[in-house]
């Protein structure tokens, strides 16, 4: 039954990529000379990642606190990474933001074309050049208002706990000194597999937005940020989870008190 349902789903999803993309490439024509940032692409994009939880009863998928993403208004958006399906999973924030994505995801028929077409940001890990690249791209995105979307860690975790991680995207929020608005996933992990095609029968998926971390507190400090934030969404994970994480050292804020994020087990950190 897990292989029949598993093939039902990749013949559903190759079929719909394909009329996905002809309509978007026909909304990308006519919405092109007003929308300069792309947001009706991107909205629709939002849509054709939701269909395949709207066809699916066995995926579930809840958002809480979607309004802390805004409308308008640049935001350094982060959260961790557990599956592929992360990233149809975070399109069901229907809010305007841009990804930053594996340069040869761009490169894929279809998907990687209408990437191409929401003028999301590519990257290629570890190539500097890429890399300052991207961090330009980001930069005059969040110029022009709009938020943008990274996963820290750099790749998927493999068993769910929160990877290190990387610094890129809290240089970008200080250096443009815009919130970053942390993202706790669960349940993401048994959606699209990271190696292999079988899918799980089911999933319940959850997508956690906090509160905006203001950065001025945090000076130029982009570790102190960095460990923040990462505390915070594996704090928020094992909330989520149901389980109660303990506190960890303050990190000093700049009216001369202490923002606490919590710290889960030695387990989860390591």
């Amino acid at each position: 039954m897990r292989t029949l349902y598993s093939v039902a789903f990749w013949l559903f999803f190759c079929t719909t990529c394909v009329v996905m993309f002809c309509i978007g490439l026909v909304l990308f024509v006519v919405t092109l000379p007003f929308d300069r940032n792309g947001r009706a692409q991107h909205l629709f994009s939002c849509f054709w990642a939701q269909l395949y939880f709207y066809c699916n009863p066995r995926w579930r998928l809840r958002v809480s606190n979607r309004s802390r993403i805004p409308w308008t208004g640049p935001a350094v958006i982060v959260s961790n990474h557990e599956s592929l399906g992360d990233v149809l999973v975070l399109f069901g924030l229907y809010r305007p933001f841009k990804w930053v994505s594996k340069a040869s995801v761009f490169k894929m028929p279809f998907l990687g074309w209408n990437m191409s077409l929401n003028r999301y940001v590519p990257l290629v890990r570890g190539n500097p050049e890429s890399i300052a690249k991207m961090m330009a791209e980001c930069e005059t995105w969040l110029r022009r208002g709009v938020p943008v979307l990274l996963f820290p860690e750099g790749t998927r975790s493999d068993d769910g706990n929160v990877k290190a991680f990387k610094d890129g995207a809290f240089k970008l929020a200080i250096k443009m000194q815009v919130p970053v608005i942390p993202l706790a996933l669960t349940g993401t992990a048994r959606t699209l597999p990271k190696h292999g095609f079988l899918l799980e029968k089911s999933a319940d998926c959850h997508v956690s937005v906090m509160e905006p971390v203001p950065v001025a507190q945090f000076g130029e400090d982009v570790a102190a940020l960095r460990e923040h934030v990462r505390e915070l969404i594996i704090a928020e994970k094992l909330r989520v989870l149901g389980t109660s994480p303990a506190l960890s050292t303050p990190v000093p804020s700049s009216a001369g008190g202490h923002v606490t994020p919590a710290r889960t087990s030695q387990a989860e950190l390591s």
